[in-house]
């Protein structure tokens, strides 16, 4: 899987499991836009029914994984977020954006683990299979 990470020096592809980053000139699409009833939201995605929103608190994170009728808090120990994407393909695999680095979760946002790489200010992401 790979992260298409907008930052404030350009864009990147960060290759998930090897953690490559190559410039490039793609650029994140822009998710539509998530109405949730929540406070704070920084960033939202959705897959199916499983939904995340960052969150200006702590923990900077919710899932739910009923299209919104009930959420639980996620990402204790995380930074501020700054974006959020979702694979389309399996809704369990979310990446975080922190100021300078990514976060991935593979189990719905039980679990999150840090990538080595760090990047200039991020500022959007996406996930595309790869």
């Amino acid at each position: 899987m790979i992260a298409l990470v907008a930052t404030a020096g350009g864009t990147f592809t960060v290759e998930l499991e090897t953690e490559a980053v190559e410039p490039t000139s793609d650029e994140p699409s822009t998710p539509p836009e998530l109405v949730l009833n929540l406070p704070r939201v920084v960033a939202a995605a959705a897959s199916g029914a499983t939904v995340f929103a960052v969150v200006d608190t702590k923990p900077p994170l919710l899932v739910s994984h009923d299209a919104g009728s009930t959420w639980r808090a996620s990402g204790h120990g995380l930074p501020p977020g700054r974006a959020l994407a979702l694979s389309p393909e399996t809704p369990d695999v979310a990446l975080f954006a922190g100021r300078n680095r990514l976060y991935v979760t593979r189990d719905g946002g039980r679990f999150w683990t840090a990538l080595a790489v760090e990047l200039p200010e991020i500022q959007a992401v996406e996930l595309r299979e790869g």
